[in-house]
């Protein structure tokens, strides 16, 4: 992809990102699931991090090899004429140098975003604010060195593990103090998973400066109601990844059992 198609695909994906109209977000794992929720009328297209990971028989949290998900990147970005923005976690490299460098290939793949998250690998607890705020800073150099206005979506992991009964002004408090200081650094948006309870979606939509994402499941209001709350953008995750397995697994016990062609 030449750097001029890249430069304009980064800007096209920043202004899908509109409060009332939220860009809807089906992720993706691989060139062919690309391809097809392409043909199906997205916007743009994500991966999923634990999707991709699950391609390659492994799980997520970065158990992944970064050139494995690099290579990933770089399949699926010729195939689709739609901004590419990558879940590369917290980046592989605790330092900002290690971030940059991996951001530097993933832009070099094609890619115009990624997802940078302050939870920790493998632990709980999240990464201190500056010291996420100087690796959020690395990624927006690395992406300004390669000339490509990349999206950074910094996710928020306040809300991991809170169920909605718990989720409070407390955790808002936490999450809009990291969204100010991740906005200096140089992010372009938030991603604030697993929040769910919708007075305080509309609060931090309402009081961040960034546009906000909202992972869909169950218990997430739907499309029309987080459109209503302020939200910019809304993601699956890796919920499609999950749903075409389990529908593969059926038609292949339908195979063994009946031995017909389609037969559920």
């Amino acid at each position: 992809m030449d750097k001029e198609t890249q430069k304009s695909r980064a800007r096209a994906f920043a202004a899908l990102h509109r409060k009332g109209d939220p860009l809807k977000l089906f992720n993706v794992w691989d060139a062919a699931s690309a391809g097809a929720v392409a043909r199906a009328g997205a916007a743009a297209i994500a991966t999923s991090s634990f999707a991709v990971a699950l391609a390659h028989g492994t799980g997520d949290g970065e158990n992944l090899a970064l050139d494995k998900l690099v290579a990933a990147v770089a399949e699926i970005a010729p195939v689709v004429d739609l901004p590419l923005t990558a879940d590369i976690e917290t980046g592989y490299g605790r330092t900002p140098q290690e971030v940059a460098a991996s951001v530097a290939r993933i832009v070099e793949a094609g890619a115009i975003g990624i997802n940078l998250e302050d939870g920790l690998i493998g632990a709980r607890g999240l990464v201190p604010v500056e010291e996420q705020s100087a690796r959020i800073a690395a990624a927006r150099a690395a992406a300004d060195k390669a000339g490509i206005p990349l999206f950074i979506n910094a996710r928020c992991d306040v809300f991991k593990g809170v169920p909605e009964a718990e989720q409070s002004d407390e955790h808002l408090a936490a999450t809009l103090e990291r969204a100010g200081a991740y906005a200096k650094a140089g992010a372009s948006g938030l991603f604030a998973p697993w929040l769910v309870a919708p007075g305080l979606i509309e609060r931090l939509c309402s009081e961040t400066p960034l546009p906000v994402n909202i992972l869909a499941g169950p218990k997430t209001p739907a499309v029309g109601e987080l459109a209503a709350l302020g939200v910019s953008r809304v993601s699956l995750g890796a919920w499609p990844a999950f749903d075409m397995l389990a529908r593969l697994e059926a038609a292949a016990k339908d195979w063994f059992a009946t031995g017909v062609a389609g037969a559920g």
